[in-house]
């Protein structure tokens, strides 16, 4: 594998952020750094798609085995 990369070209950093595990990269120069979801926002879920069948509500309401 050879890398091909301008060695000039400014590169992503690792950053260490402070009491925590993870660390960070640092943005890289065009790309968009925003969220999709707000901060302690929950996705919504996905309305159902089409009409509902005859077995639709007993599909939800089973529970899988635990074993």
């Amino acid at each position: 594998m050879t890398d091909d990369a301008d060695p000039s070209a400014p590169r992503q950093e690792v950053v260490r952020v402070a009491g925590s595990r993870r660390a960070r990269l640092t943005p890289v120069e065009g790309t968009d750094t925003s969220p999709e979801h707000a901060a302690g926002e929950k996705p919504r879920a996905s309305a159902p798609r089409g009409a509902k069948g005859p077995n639709d509500d007993r599909l939800m309401q089973d529970v899988p085995p635990h074993y």
